[in-house]
């Protein structure tokens, strides 16, 4: 293949910068500014400066520092507490109890956070020590909340699917009601594991929980009535047509604050707090995506993403085979990179692959956050394996053993994203009637 000396250079200067410590969205902007020097009559300064501004001033990026916010604003608040104590005494009952609280509160939590690791976080530290008290093996509690956290990158609002939307100049709205029933499904799938080790794992045997009346049921349901409104405020009005990502973003900014505010958990410093971190992780996320946006442009003036696509075409690669393929890619990637990153870095020679092999758009986004939900607890950079580090002082292999069923489960959940499409596809048609 004649690309394969610019691809060999790309790759090399790309590892170079990454391997000194240069932070990835700098190493991007390196990589393709030494591509565009030496293959290309290109100057590289005026691309770089039209693309770097065209890529930060997107309207559509605008919805990222509002979701990133609103996850800051209610990590600073009670309701993960309330969560738990509204959900506990609907699942004590199942097989599996209160390790259900795991799931069910990952999947609450992260249709109002749209972060893995502040769906982990939030959930894990009320959720953690009190499965542990009630003698839940620790192996499965640091197990499935490893796994359920994932959840905050695909059920909306999802930062990674905003960035993929942003990447490949698709429809976040379309996107973000895409992953719902995908989540769902997933979500369904981890809560049967979790019925499963219940009635074969020899050493499930935690404390029975006092049995609660209906009526007391729903007494301590009323602590779930916060973040329903929320989720019913920020993908109701998408779903509606009511609004759009960012102006649901910013209503779920402004229901964040009254939560916040009821609850007395948000002071002035820890408002400002909230600011300073949603600055740092939107200014960090900006610059990988302009990283990104250079080198795309970069690879598209050297013609590599096109004779990548027509050489993946002259193979005769089914559509199944290519899928296959791309998983195997992006695992392998994922153990190196955060999923954002991944995102952004291949998008350039994805997209033309997979726009040639006639898979959709809109499904392709789904499958692609499925796989990299599968690198957050992949070492040895699984974001949320440091994150449970920090959490339980257990060593980062233990952790990633515990969660390898997860893994499991997520790569099952690829075959049922392909053998039902619709899954991704049916309720976005719906929308768009």
């Amino acid at each position: 293949m004649e690309q394969l000396y610019p691809i060999a250079i790309f790759i090399f200067v790309l590892f170079l910068l990454l391997g000194t410590g240069v932070w990835i969205g700098l190493a991007l902007i390196g990589v393709a500014f030494v591509g565009m020097e030496l293959f290309t009559t290109r100057p590289p300064g005026d691309a770089m400066m039209t693309q770097i501004w065209r890529s930060a001033s997107s309207w559509s990026l605008t919805a990222l520092p509002l979701f990133i916010w609103m996850g800051e604003i209610l990590y600073r608040t009670r309701i993960s507490e309330d969560m738990f104590r509204g959900l506990a005494p609907w699942l004590a009952r199942l097989p599996g109890g209160l390790l259900h609280t795991n799931v069910a509160g990952c999947t609450v939590f992260a249709a109002v956070s749209g972060s893995s690791a502040a769906t982990l976080t939030t959930v894990g530290k009320m959720t953690m020590p009190e499965l542990m008290r009630r003698g839940y093996p620790e192996r499965y509690v640091i197990g499935t909340i490893a796994g359920a956290a994932t959840l905050g990158l695909m059920i909306p609002p999802s930062l990674t699917l905003i960035v993929y939307g942003v990447a490949i100049n698709e429809s976040i709205t379309s996107l973000f009601i895409a992953g719902v029933f995908p989540g769902l499904v997933l979500s369904a799938f981890f809560m049967t594991y979790v019925m499963l080790i219940s009635k074969m794992a020899p050493d499930f045997r935690p404390a029975p929980e006092p049995p609660l009346s209906f009526a007391e049921k729903l007494a301590q349901s009323r602590y779930l009535i916060p973040v329903i409104l929320l989720i019913v405020l920020v993908i109701g009005s998408m779903y509606l047509g009511i609004a759009t990502a960012t102006e649901a973003a910013a209503f779920g900014v402004i229901g964040s604050l009254a939560l916040a505010a009821a609850q007395r958990s948000l002071n002035w410093s820890s408002f400002v707090e909230s600011l300073l971190g949603a600055t740092r992780i939107s200014a960090m996320i900006v610059l990988i995506l302009s990283g990104a946006a250079f080198l795309s442009i970069a690879m598209g003036f050297t013609g590599i993403p096109r004779a990548l696509a027509d050489w993946i075409g002259a193979m005769g690669l089914s559509r199944f085979e290519l899928l296959m393929a791309l998983l195997v890619f992006y695992i392998i990637l994922g153990c190196f990179l955060d999923g954002i990153s991944a995102v952004v870095l291949t998008m350039a020679a994805v997209e033309p692959m997979i726009r040639q092999a006639g898979i959709d758009i809109i499904w392709f986004g789904i499958f692609i956050v499925l796989v990299v939900e599968m690198a957050q607890i992949t070492p040895p950079i699984g974001f949320n394996l440091f994150v449970l580090q920090g959490m339980t002082g257990r060593e980062i292999g233990y952790i990633a053993r515990c969660a390898f069923p997860m893994f499991l489960i997520m790569v099952a959940m690829v075959f049922v994203m392909i053998a039902f499409p619709e899954l991704a596809t049916w309720l976005p048609a719906q929308m768009q009637r």
